[in-house]
């Protein structure tokens, strides 16, 4: 079985890549230094600043070996060439919550970078598969657990 691809627009490209570089470089040495130190106080079956770094140890390389994997299986999305006529990751939409009468305003990513309170949705969200695809002025329900909510699209933009 292919494995997922992982869309990414340019910019959470780069963060990724920072962010392994930051680990790989930066966080790898400081938790060394930290082992090393709590390994100089002695007897390491009491010692709760060892236990503490090698879980740290251990999250950073989940950590590592996750963006790695995601990395390997990326799609980027060139935001320049996105099709502003329909909702496509890499666009910011505007939307008029219908039930609320209020108007929100999201970017469209792909899973690996949502992050609702930044504004940026899933594409594989509730929200985010109902409106790809969609044009200025189409009405969509997006069916989540809590239940159907009906939104209009009012702007396109590029991220």
């Amino acid at each position: 079985m292919a494995e997922k691809k992982n869309i990414l627009t340019y910019k959470g490209l780069q963060d990724l890549e920072n962010e392994l570089q930051d680990l790989k470089v930066n966080k790898r040495r400081e938790i060394a230094a930290k082992i090393k130190e709590a390994r100089a106080q002695g007897d390491l079956s009491e010692n709760a600043e060892y236990d503490a770094a090698k879980d740290e140890q251990r999250d950073i390389e989940a950590r590592i070996e996750e963006i790695e994997k995601i990395l390997k299986n990326a799609e980027v999305i060139d935001e320049d060439e996105v099709d502003l006529d329909t909702v496509n990751v890499g666009c910011h939409v505007k939307i008029l919550d219908i039930e609320l009468k209020e108007e929100i305003e999201y970017d469209i990513v792909g899973s690996t970078q949502a992050n609702s309170l930044k504004g940026s949705i899933s594409n594989e969200s509730p929200l985010g598969a109902a409106l790809l695809g969609t044009k200025i002025g189409d009405v969509v329900v997006a069916s989540t657990e809590f239940g159907d909510f009906e939104y209009k699209v009012l702007e396109i933009e590029r991220s």
